[in-house]
């Protein structure tokens, strides 16, 4: 099978702008029973490669998105099936009121490459970050007068758990569901002294992302980050990294505080440590470590199955030249989307490693994602003017080649499209 002879015609801006078909689908499926989430299109996919996957139809994708980055090493990478398989066939669950060898391995892992003095395992971002919530509480009410304010960043976004979502200031989040849960204050993101004027004597933490993911990959600048680290340590507060997206390799490098030079009390882990598998972390330094018995827990959380696939990500991550070749080819992949965005009087470019999002000339992100389904490519909108590019953390030069190439397609057919309707081609 020819994976580069897939081409589309040409679709109009209508075809383009059109909201996603749902039923009939493939293989008499509907979507009839599922209660309404996010917007999916068409396509049902059956099973995936690599950077591939492919549908119901045998149509071939190249996925850019990887389940949003938790697709860490791609799909079905032999080193997760292996894993997988092998605990499958010992102990899959032995409830979390037990021990079981990958719940203590994985975690003393992650706190040996971490710098960490205590680990917790759970299934998803959400949960760390609401775990995240409930650590930098309980601190407060032991080392702070029970101060319990946490400052967050506009355009941030923790999750949507009721904690999470009401720490986040993300537009994505429609309906947050009133009343929120108190004692969040967000101001602007890099915004060192809007951040100093907020804290008071009820503060007990400043949560922050480096990279923030959903607001269109925007980076935290260096004198802002390390600032925040500071102002923590003078004001005897906690500093806590939502690092769901950026962590486990995805920016070059295990943790994206490595890149800044700072070091955060509490540290929130997902997607990529499950290399797609459900499976998140807290972790914990120094005086943040106050957890007792009894005020954590969760029926799935460090269950054997699921710390068998965090293991063999965490020893592929940190393979000699992992991260290297993270490095490498996420310097290709931005030389290649400079090129594309200079070629096509798009906007700019942010992000490291292989996490970046473009910025568009126009609100015409969802148009460009739909364009590049017609060219068998997966891409994320995250705003109306931005892409992001969350490969899988193997991806080779020639997965980024093809890309290209589908995506200035892509750019080719919206353009065409949006020409056709300035001349009354297209109504």
């Amino acid at each position: 099978m020819n994976l580069f002879s897939l081409r589309r015609p040409q679709p109009s801006l209508d075809d383009l702008a059109a909201e996603p078909c749902l039923s009939p689908m493939s293989d008499n499926l509907s979507s009839e029973c599922l209660m309404p989430s996010v917007q999916r299109p068409h396509p049902v996919f059956v099973r995936g490669q690599g950077s591939w996957l492919w549908d119901s139809d045998d149509r071939a994708y190249l996925d850019f998105v990887q389940g949003n980055a938790a697709n860490s090493l791609g799909h079905s990478p032999s080193a997760l099936v292996k894993a997988l398989t092998a605990q499958a066939q010992s102990l899959i669950n032995p409830g979390s009121g037990f021990y079981n060898r990958g719940m203590l391995n994985l975690s003393e892992r992650l706190c040996r490459s971490t710098g960490s003095d205590q680990a917790y395992l759970l299934s998803s971002g959400s949960e760390a970050c609401e775990a995240a919530i409930k650590l930098a509480r309980k601190w407060g009410q032991l080392h702070r007068g029970g101060a319990a304010k946490i400052i967050t960043a506009s355009g941030s976004c923790h999750g949507r758990s009721f904690a999470a979502m009401s720490a986040s200031a993300s537009s994505h989040i429609a309906n947050r569901f009133e009343p929120q849960l108190s004692g969040f204050s967000h101001v602007p993101f890099n915004d060192l002294p809007a951040l100093h004027a907020a804290v008071d004597a009820q503060t007990v933490a400043i949560m922050l992302e480096p990279i923030q993911g959903e607001a269109g990959v925007i980076p935290a600048t260096e004198h802002y980050l390390k600032g925040v680290e500071r102002l923590c340590r003078e004001l005897g507060i906690l500093l806590i990294l939502d690092e769901v997206q950026t962590g486990i390799g995805r920016c070059g490098t295990l943790l994206a505080e490595q890149l800044y030079g700072v070091r955060a009390d509490i540290v929130a882990l997902g997607k990529g440590l499950g290399g797609g598998v459900p499976l998140a972390a807290l972790l914990a330094r120094g005086k943040a470590c106050c957890f007792e018995v009894g005020e954590l827990n969760g029926t799935h959380h460090g269950n054997a199955l699921m710390t068998a696939a965090g293991l063999a990500v965490l020893d592929s991550v940190l393979d000699n030249s992992f991260l290297e070749h993270v490095r490498d080819n996420g310097q290709y992949l931005r030389e290649g989307l400079a090129r594309l965005a200079n070629r096509y009087a798009q906007g700019e470019l942010r992000g490291q490693g292989l996490f970046w999002g473009l910025s568009l000339a126009d609100d015409s992100a969802e148009a460009v994602v739909k364009a590049a389904r017609y060219e068998g490519l997966l891409l994320a909108a995250t705003q109306p003017d931005c892409l992001r590019f969350t490969p899988a953390l193997t991806v080779s030069k020639a997965n980024i080649d093809e890309m290209l190439l589908r995506l200035a397609r892509a750019f080719s057919r919206v353009r065409t499209a949006q020409l056709q309707c300035r001349k009354g081609l297209v109504v």
